[in-house]
């Protein structure tokens, strides 16, 4: 039997309904994580089931009773709740918040106790968080911030914990030391966990029960290896992919296709149009400086028309210069100037 149920239940943000008659047993003693792509309902369902959203339709049980007619105090020693963007009171300090778990065990008579103190001080030391005891949360990292939170509800010690995107703002390093904290939670102490994630590969990694959301619904559940596959990744998150194991935990491991790349570039050689380089569309060099000087007023005959290739043969009917029309070789029709006589004074230079 399931202590944590949802019977049909529909939820919605004033007249937009984000899910839909939602029916979720949630295994006790087990690592349950919920994920899908953005707005789909994740996160929000989540709330319900810690009694931060009220449904619209159907009902949250806990132990079989629903949890609006449950109160508070009972609650809060059940279940345990990091939300997604939870504020701290200004300039509390770290030890204070933490110390705000123990809230639903204390009693008007006995306000503190050794076992709370117990229970704080064990929280702070596996999230690694004493030596920030006497800081002011609001001058802590996101990462450490985060880890505050999350040693302020391990400090409630509840039997049921639910965690909304717990490894937001921590470095991969401390992503695995949570969730590794979290398994060990479930493991040494037997407590149900339910996560939302959004990195699939560690919920196939960390979770012994997955739960893929889709607009608002349910697509598939159970073990990861059961149901990470190709089609499912596909179908919730339109994303092409290959699933194969994961190499040190066998879980599934999801590798996205091909990522995208340029086109290739362009041979060096050619430009646009296929032309080489330093010559124009129609093949008449440019931007290259002639080896030999270019006559400043070039006849009609010097200048190669538009179009045409100044070094290519001659075209099929033209005779090339130096030729008859036959083919045959001409000499050239201008004769050798003639010697000038040193007492002919009738050209100047």
């Amino acid at each position: 039997m399931s202590r944590l149920t949802a019977r049909e239940l529909t939820l919605a943000y004033e007249d937009r309904t984000v899910v839909h008659e939602l029916d979720l047993a949630v295994p006790d003693g087990r690592v349950t994580v919920i994920v899908g792509p953005n707005a789909c309902g994740k996160s929000t369902t989540l709330r319900a089931l810690g009694r931060l959203l009220r449904p619209k339709a159907g009902a949250v049980l806990l132990d079989g009773a629903e949890l609006a007619k449950i109160p508070t105090r009972r609650i809060a020693r059940a279940i345990g709740l990091l939300p997604q963007t939870p504020v701290a009171p200004e300039a509390i300090t770290v030890a204070d918040l933490v110390a705000h778990g123990r809230q639903p065990h204390q009693h008007w008579w006995q306000q503190w106790s050794d076992e709370d103190e117990r229970a704080v001080t064990d929280a702070m030391a596996r999230t690694d968080v004493t030596a920030l005891a006497d800081r002011p949360v609001d001058t802590l990292s996101g990462g450490q911030r985060q880890r505050v939170w999350i040693a302020m509800a391990l400090a409630q010690e509840t039997d049921l914990l639910l965690l909304d995107e717990p490894t937001t703002y921590l470095d991969i390093s401390h992503q695995v030391e949570v969730l590794d904290l979290v398994r060990r939670l479930n493991h040494d102490r037997g407590r149900t966990v339910v996560a939302v994630l959004h990195d699939l590969n560690q919920a196939a990694r960390y979770a012994d029960h997955l739960i893929a959301m889709k607009e608002g619904r349910i697509v598939a559940e159970g073990h990861p290896t059961e149901i990470v596959t190709t089609h499912l990744v596909r179908e919730v998150f339109g994303l092409d992919s290959v699933v194969i194991p994961d190499p040190v935990t066998g879980s599934p491991l999801v590798v996205p296709g091909t990522p995208w790349s340029p086109a290739p570039a362009a041979s060096r050689d050619t430009v646009a149009g296929g032309d080489v380089p330093g010559r124009s569309p129609q093949g008449v060099e440019r931007n290259h400086p002639e080896a030999h000087s270019v006559p400043e007023r070039p006849t009609p005959e010097e200048t190669p028309r538009r179009g045409t290739d100044p070094e290519a043969p001659a075209s099929k009917g033209a005779p090339a210069e130096g030729t008859a029309p036959g083919g045959a070789p001409v000499e050239d029709t201008v004769p050798p100037a003639a010697p000038r006589d040193p007492a002919d004074t009738s050209r100047t230079t």
